[in-house]
């Protein structure tokens, strides 16, 4: 994992940096019966007929809150009954474990009543027919809570009613601090934080284990702590569950060796963020394409919060955030939450094809591709991290572009100088150093679909497009901002690159006011 920009913006303030999952959100469903015609295959197959549903779903019903209960009645463990569904869980299972003394296994079952998806049998008036309908309903859900061998403190519920949905809420540092005591490693930490760990390398070895994790074997461990009827109830069916992800926050922490040297930099960096940071910027840190001609459909929007604990910066498209926030006084924690992640690509084959070529698709919500949700999670969360130690850079801004404003050589070839807050110059730089290329990189016809407003007349304009754009990267390779991707046709912006088009992208938003303040 790297955060090269910021490392070396602060690195001798820096103890160690730290990115891993925070928190993971999965979904558990049963798709051969989550419709009514699934459904009704296996009422078929059950020979249970429409009009005596309601008696058998009931007693399967029955089953599963019995077979779910089990192992706490064995344990003593407490079942409580929520009267809102609105109850803080969390808080309530921790207070349990602390009386009690809890440091493995099931602390408790908390049960509630909360809407749900589920069936019900519906007399139609136009063919005097029973259909099987699916429906909002209010039915209970247990909430087990335990301290897992292999992933810490955890939670997952059941959906007593069919079709049984699951959800399994897993935190990625309590994981590593379950790992972390199991390697003899020490920590401090706060909340679900580590403020400093002995041996930070290690601890990211270790953490990234959880992308090489068999999800469908472990989430079915889990499952069947849920329901352990679940094989005898559906024996011969085909009825097994399909594992997604529901949500996933992907954090970075980088840890300060006091507190002090964070503070000292951190509100800067909140006024940057709301200050300069555009909807462009939010797209490109997220990887997303900037919309042409205001045809993108959703909203972009950053705000600030002060809380008890420290400030937070958000920022949002439609369904996907990153964040930045100060956790524990030393921490500064970057954050990329996924909730859509089909906003996101991944190379792979086409669904259920072995053959044929990889392309470029949208990422799935299904753990197959969890390990590309971290990738992308993580190349946000840098990108993020690189942008706030370029708006913070204590060099003057005629510094830091002095040389690019200077003619350069490149091959024994003289290069002209840039005039960055000038078209067509600073159309240039905001070219590339939009989102879509933030991951993949960009190709001469990239650009020129995007530097030019109009479609080329003949192909021997077309030629001399391509000409002038190879040109411009000749220009912007000899002034050390972008580089070639190795055995591609593509380039991406350097780590220097992106300093600098970050500051004078951000100069562009900066008032007469806000310089008079600063200067004052």
């Amino acid at each position: 994992m790297s955060t090269v920009r910021f490392i070396q913006r602060f690195g001798d303030k820096i103890t160690g940096v730290l990115s891993g999952y925070d928190r993971l959100v999965l979904r558990g469903s049963l798709l051969a019966i989550v419709f009514p015609e699934g459904m009704k295959r296996v009422l078929r197959l059950k020979k249970v007929l429409l009009k005596d549903f309601g008696q058998w779903a009931q007693r399967m019903t029955d089953q599963l809150k019995k077979a779910s209960c089990q192992a706490a009645w064995d344990q003593k463990r407490p079942i409580v009954y929520l009267q809102s569904a609105s109850a803080d869980k969390e808080e309530l299972a921790r207070k349990i474990a602390a009386r009690d003394g809890i440091t493995a296994g099931l602390i408790a079952i908390l049960t509630c009543l909360e809407p749900c998806k589920s069936f019900e049998i519906h007399r139609n008036s136009q063919t005097h027919k029973l259909e099987l309908v699916s429906r909002m309903r209010k039915g209970l859900v247990l909430y087990h809570y335990w301290i897992d061998p292999q992933f810490g403190w955890m939670n997952a519920r059941i959906q007593s009613w069919l079709p049984f949905s699951i959800q399994v809420c897993i935190n990625g540092r309590e994981w590593l601090a379950e790992t972390l005591d199991k390697n003899g490693i020490g920590y401090r930490r706060h909340d679900n934080c580590f403020t400093s760990i002995n041996d930070v390398a290690k601890a990211q070895r270790l953490m990234n284990r959880q992308l090489r994790i068999s999800w469908p074997k472990v989430l079915e461990r889990i499952q069947r702590q849920l329901n352990p009827l679940h094989g005898g109830m559906f024996r011969g069916l085909g009825v097994s569950y399909y594992w997604s992800i529901y949500q996933s926050e992907w954090a970075t922490d980088t840890m300060f060796e006091k507190a002090a040297d964070l503070a000292a930099i951190y509100p800067a960096m909140v006024l940057h963020g709301m200050r300069t940071f555009s909807s462009e910027d939010v797209l490109r840190f997220l990887g997303r394409r900037v919309p042409l001609h205001g045809n993108f459909k959703g909203e972009v929007t950053s705000d600030f919060k002060d809380r008890t604990e420290g400030v937070r910066i958000k920022h949002r498209v439609k369904e996907n955030s990153i964040k930045a926030y100060d956790k524990g006084g030393n921490v500064l924690r970057v954050e990329t939450t996924m909730n859509n992640p089909s906003d996101f690509k991944v190379l792979r084959k086409k669904h259920g094809q072995s053959k044929g070529k990889p392309k470029w698709r949208p990422l799935r919500r299904g753990v197959a591709d969890v390990r590309r949700r971290a990738q992308v999670s993580q190349a946000s969360n840098e990108r993020y991290l690189d942008a706030l130690a370029a708006t913070n850079t204590s060099t003057p801004l005629g510094e830091l572009v002095q040389d690019i404003c200077s003619p350069t050589r490149y091959r024994n070839k003289r290069m002209r100088a840039l005039r960055p807050w000038a078209d067509p110059d600073l159309a240039l730089l905001r070219t590339i150093n939009r989102g879509e290329f933030a991951i993949n990189g960009f190709r001469n016809r990239d650009l020129r679909s995007l530097l030019f407003a109009d479609a080329p007349r003949d192909d021997e304009e077309n030629r001399r497009r391509s000409a002038q754009v190879s040109r411009l990267f000749r220009m912007l390779r000899a002034h050390h901002l972008i580089q070639k991707v190795p055995r591609t046709h593509r380039y991406v912006v350097t780590a220097r690159g992106r300093e600098i088009i970050s500051a004078v992208l951000a100069s562009q938003q900066i008032t007469l006011e806000q310089l008079n303040k600063l200067a004052a």
